[in-house]
């Protein structure tokens, strides 16, 4: 049979990679949240300090990367250099500077083969911002996730602030706008909604119902 590739693209705090991660248990398949990968990376030159916004700066510190993904109980965990840094990259600093870091065409191409691979073996449940446009442009199911700003804002300063972070909902609302704007806006690879996939919208959907709805579609998609 062969492997299924589910792309969902959307907006950060949409939801996409909790919505993902529990689909793909749900239905046997890998997870791969991609955004993870950016942030590692982003996470690697905040280390150096180096400025994001420069693209040589940037790519003299990625052959001194090596970027593992190990699975438990479906669960992705991120290593850098073999060092876990899954709870590390998710604050909104990591955040700013991976977004600065995946405008570099380099950067990009240095991630691309790795995501690619993970998908032709395996079926997958791939999230970020870019999968369904450009990295799994011929996936069987393509998702666009989005919610409103404040929505949005609202889930992740609740994630962050049970992961002990100290920030401020305003804080967080304008680092999401602001990478919003650069996302939507990037000449490599902008986010944006793919021709065929589908727009689902989780403003006003808890998560059991977003999560039963991308479900649905996955299904349905097998049973086409």
């Amino acid at each position: 049979m062969n492997q299924i590739a589910v792309a969902i693209d959307g907006p950060s705090g949409a939801g996409k990679s909790t919505i993902a991660r529990k689909a793909a248990k749900t239905l046997g398949f890998i997870y791969v949240d991609t955004g993870a990968l950016y942030r590692t990376i982003g996470l690697a030159v905040f280390r150096q300090n180096f400025d994001a916004l420069n693209a040589q700066e940037v790519i003299s510190v990625l052959p001194s990367i090596n970027i593992n993904l190990k699975y438990t109980d479906n669960t992705q965990r991120v290593y850098l250099n073999d060092e876990d840094v899954s709870d590390l990259i998710r604050t909104p600093e990591i955040s700013l500077f991976a977004s600065r870091v995946s405008v570099i065409p380099e950067v990009r191409e240095f991630l691309l083969d790795m995501q690619r691979n993970i998908a032709q073996k395996n079926n997958v449940i791939m999230d970020g911002r870019d999968i369904g446009t450009v990295i799994l442009p011929n996936a069987k199911v393509k998702i666009f996730l989005t919610a409103s700003d404040e929505k949005r804002a609202e889930r992740r300063y609740i994630e962050l602030c049970q992961k002990g972070v100290n920030t401020s909902f305003e804080e967080v609302l304008n680092d999401m706008r602001e990478r919003d704007a650069k996302d939507a806006s990037r000449s490599i690879a902008p986010l944006k909604k793919a021709d065929d996939a589908v727009l689902v919208d989780t403003s006003e959907l808890n998560l059991e119902q977003s999560i039963n709805t991308v479900i649905n579609i996955i299904r349905n998609a097998q049973n086409s």
